[in-house]
């Protein structure tokens, strides 16, 4: 299980400019393709006091489920887990109105229900 920085989409230039000895902590620009589109997420990423953490926005549209995925793809590995938080309203922080984050604590693991508490894996499973 492995918290790694995508170095291809590493920004290294300008304020939040970093190289690769910041380890997994910098600014990433992470081009993505939906279908014939191109676009670019903005991934801002860090570890640090007990967690792993990146943050995915867009200029003007809130990050869907599929991007999550794809970005959570590029910082983790396929077996992690790592969780979208909905923390109390008196701990909510909105710097910018498109953002998501995700979340994985360092050493210890994410408590997960059982997957059939979600549903069937498949299709054939459905009673």
């Amino acid at each position: 299980m492995t918290f790694h920085a995508p170095e291809k989409y590493r920004v290294t230039e300008g304020r939040l400019g970093s190289d690769a000895s910041f380890g997994n902590n910098g600014y990433f620009r992470v081009k993505l393709r939906r279908g014939r589109h191109e676009f670019f997420v903005n991934v801002i990423a860090g570890e640090g006091e007990g967690w792993e953490h990146v943050s995915v926005s867009r200029p003007h549209q809130t990050p869907d489920w599929e991007i999550m995925c794809a970005v959570k793809a590029l910082f983790w590995d396929p077996e992690d887990a790592v969780m979208q938080l909905h923390p109390p309203k008196s701990d909510y922080v909105n710097f910018h109105p498109h953002c998501l984050h995700l979340w994985r604590p360092i050493g210890c693991a994410i408590p997960l229900p059982p997957s059939w508490m979600v549903g069937p894996k498949r299709i054939e499973e459905i009673p």
